[in-house]
C-alpha cells in the first residue's frame, strides 16, 4: 500500500474544461452563472489523477494545492504513533480538499483515496482573491466548511453514544446517503471499495467486534457485504436502527 503522499504533478492541459465539469451537468449540484464559470475556470490550475490507496496530503504536511473531487472517493484520518488509525470523515464529488492546510499552513490530517481519483486543482495562494472578487463562490466555500462540522457532530455523537450496532447502521446509511447525493455509484445502492477495517476505524471499534456487529445488520436483511464492500438492501430500517433522520435532499454547492 502507497503512504506516501501522490506526487504526480498535475496535468497543465484541462481533460474537463469548467465549461463541460460533470459535477455541473449531473444535476445534484446548485447551478453556476456564466460569471462563476469563467472564474472558477481562470482559478482552476490544472487536473490531478491519483490512484486508489495513494495519498493526498500527509498531516504535518505543508501543500500549495487545493482541491475539488471530480470522481473517485477516499477518506480523511489521523495516525497515533502505535499505528492506530481513525477516520475521520469520508470525501466524495464535489467537496473541497485541502481548506484546513490553507487556513492553518499545515494539514492536521492527511487523505487517502479509497478508489482512483479525478480532481481539479487550485493554488491556495489566490483563495484570498476568491474571498475579494467572487463573495457568492466564498460563501460556498463557507457553506461546505459549515456543512463539514454538522457532519463532524453527528459522527462524534455516533461514537460517543451510539452502541456498535447503531453506529454500523448510521455509518452505512450515512455513506450511502452521501453517495446517492452525487451521483457516486450512480443508482445502485452500493459502497464500494470499503472493507471491514475501513467500518473499524471509523467507528473506534476493534476489527473482531465490527465483523459480528456486521453480521448482525446482515441478518437483519438490511445490508449485504463481501470482501470489497457493501450493498444497501433496506436503507429506511438501516437508518431506523441508526436513529438517524438522514440527509437534507438539497442541491449543494462546489468550487
Amino acid at each position: 500500500m502507497n503512504k506516501r503522499p501522490d506526487t504526480t504533478p498535475p496535468s497543465k492541459t484541462r481533460a474537463i474544461p469548467c465549461e463541460e465539469c460533470p459535477l455541473r451537468a449531473s444535476g445534484f449540484f446548485r447551478e453556476f452563472t456564466d460569471n462563476e464559470v469563467s472564474y472558477v475556470s481562470g482559478f482552476k490550475r490544472g487536473e490531478l489523477f491519483a490512484e486508489a490507496r495513494s495519498t493526498l496530503f500527509v498531516e504535518g504536511a505543508n501543500s500549495p494545492h487545493l482541491y475539488t473531487v471530480i470522481s473517485g472517493w477516499g477518506f480523511r484520518y489521523k495516525m497515533l504513533e502505535d499505528g492506530r488509525r481513525q477516520i475521520l470523515n469520508y470525501v466524495m464529488p464535489g467537496d473541497f480538499v485541502g481548506l484546513q492546510g490553507s487556513l492553518l499552513a499545515e494539514m492536521q490530517h492527511s487523505v487517502e483515496c479509497l478508489s482512483d481519483m479525478h480532481l481539479c486543482l487550485f493554488e491556495r495562494d489566490r483563495l484570498t482573491e476568491l474571498y475579494r472578487k467572487f463573495p457568492a463562490l466564498a460563501y460556498d466555500i463557507t457553506w461546505l466548511a459549515a456543512r463539514e462540522e454538522q457532519i463532524l457532530d453527528e459522527h462524534l455523537l455516533s461514537i460517543g453514544r451510539r452502541s456498535a450496532l447503531e453506529r454500523s447502521a448510521y455509518l452505512l446509511a450515512y455513506l450511502q446517503e452521501r453517495a446517492k447525493g452525487v451521483g457516486l455509484f450512480g443508482k445502485k445502492p452500493l459502497i464500494a471499495p470499503l472493507t471491514q477495517q475501513h467500518v473499524a476505524d471509523t467507528l473506534g471499534l476493534s476489527l473482531v467486534h465490527t465483523n459480528k456487529t456486521l453480521k448482525k445488520l446482515q441478518k437483519l436483511g438490511v445490508i449485504g457485504w463481501r470482501e470489497s464492500g457493501f450493498s444497501i438492501t433496506d436503507l429506511d430500517q438501516l437508518c431506523e436502527i441508526a436513529g438517524w433522520d438522514g440527509l437534507p435532499d438539497e442541491k449543494r454547492p462546489f468550487i
